[in-house]
């Protein structure tokens, strides 16, 4: 199997002095052993492993048993699933897909709901609800017009197809699962959704598409093991990827690269992007602080906003996402014109990797501090090392930063003033804010 590796080369790790940020090395590696062993990183130490993966074992029949499944779930509920279906069950995407299917209600449109139940045969789909608090309005409101529908079709019986993944003892839909005797499978508690995708939130769809969700645990403890361990100290951590990209990453925001790119040139996996995104944004984005991530695709984007990265302010670095074992392809034809002769002989999967050189090279000429990470093999196990590599990275980065990676104060405003909009009890402030924005004159224009 070939080595996951992290080229630095183009990072201008020395030149933006990353190296000091790595001076507090010894206070950050206890504090990270201090908090993996009080249960607050649960991603990293994974404790609740065993247990899962008997339970999903259990399970694996009953779930294999429906020909769809239905996840309601949204932002951390959804993206590791969504990534993980896109990279390692894109038959679905493909002509004359014959099942499973995965289907992923990851927001508030009426139009696909309706499709969904009118469309999906009920009594052969799973419909999997996913919140930790319980208490999420989107995926909530779902489950109340989803379930609606399942007593309609299936009776009594509708439970049997449903099952929630949530908090072990607490919140609305632990209260439904006890009430209504349905299914469970828990988060652990301190697991936020941005950090679950190695929980019951992402192996569950895995198992159901089929997808080895052991290699992709097996592959992140590999590197978040040594980080878990009672040895770690100072020289373990520097030397730790996860913490070199932290070092790097804060560096690059103190000279004001506030956009990190991450460009995947490895096709299928683009969702982690999107993923990653969320993982990056919901942790770093406090104070004043952090910096933009930017999922893009290659080659897709070299033709649309690669003209930003490559001309336009020269306030973005990059994660540049390769492997050298994509599928190779059909061999080009020989009948070919002139003018394309350069590619008789050659295979349609090597035009990928001749984009991404270019595009690697481009963007280190223009003044972009890259790191290629390149994955050995377009597998689960190397896809778990790449989900534990940056969730580490992440809390790390927020750390130097003196900020806190886990919460998202500002993101839970916006949700107390949706629940004030739609009548809730209490949250006076909020409806008294909400009221007052809502009487201000709008200055609009028609178009």
């Amino acid at each position: 199997m070939a080595a996951n590796i992290l080229d630095w080369t183009d990072s201008w790790f020395e030149k933006l002095d990353s190296e000091s940020k790595a001076d507090n090395a010894g206070s950050i590696a206890a504090r990270f052993s201090g908090e993996v062993a009080e249960g607050r990183l649960p991603f990293c130490s994974m404790p609740f492993m065993s247990e899962l993966l008997h339970d999903l074992a259990g399970l694996e029949d009953y779930v294999k048993s429906f020909d769809h499944m239905l996840l309601l779930g949204i932002g951390g509920s959804a993206l590791g699933a969504r990534a993980l279906q896109k990279a390692f069950f894109p038959q679905q995407d493909q002509p004359c897909h014959k099942g499973p299917w995965l289907w992923i209600a990851d927001n508030v449109c009426a139009g696909t709901l309706d499709a969904y139940l009118e469309k999906l045969p009920l009594e052969k789909t799973l419909v999997a609800v996913v919140s930790k608090s319980g208490g999420t309005i989107e995926t909530i409101s779902q489950y109340f017009l989803v379930r609606s529908r399942m007593q309609e079709v299936l009776g009594d019986s509708w439970n049997r197809n449903t099952i929630f993944i949530t908090d072990k003892n607490k919140g609305f839909l632990r209260e439904q699962a006890d009430q209504l005797d349905i299914r469970t499978l828990e988060v652990p508690d301190n697991l936020g959704g941005r950090y679950s995708v190695l929980s019951a939130v992402g192996l569950l769809p895995a198992m159901f598409m089929g997808i080895d969700y052991r290699a992709m645990v097996e592959g992140a403890s590999a590197v978040l093991s040594p980080l878990a361990s009672r040895d770690l100290n100072a020289d373990i951590l520097r030397r730790h990827p996860s913490f070199r990209l932290a070092c790097w990453g804060a560096s690059l925001m103190d000279e004001g690269f506030n956009e990190l790119i991450f460009f995947s040139y490895v096709p299928q996996w683009a969702c982690f992007g999107q993923w990653f995104a969320q993982l990056w944004a919901e942790s770093l984005g406090k104070e004043g602080k952090g910096s933009q991530p930017i999922p893009a695709t290659g080659a897709t984007d070299q033709h649309s906003v690669n003209q930003m990265f490559l001309d336009g302010p020269r306030n973005k670095a990059c994660l540049f996402l390769t492997c050298p074992d994509l599928p190779e392809g059909k061999e080009f034809p020989s009948d070919i014109p002139a003018n394309f002769a350069y590619l008789k002989g050659k295979k349609f999967g090597e035009l990928i990797h001749a984009e991404g050189l270019g595009t690697k090279m481009a963007l280190s000429a223009n003044n972009v501090p890259l790191v290629e990470i390149k994955v050995g093999s377009e597998n689960e196990e190397a896809a778990g090392r790449l989900m534990g590599l940056l969730m580490a990275a992440t809390i790390f980065t927020g750390w130097i930063m003196d900020i806190n990676p886990i919460d998202q104060p500002a993101v839970e405003m916006g949700k107390l003033l949706a629940k004030a909009r739609l009548g809730a009890s209490g949250l006076e402030n909020e409806k008294k804010s909400l009221n007052n924005f809502l009487n201000t004159k709008r200055a609009e224009q028609p178009f």
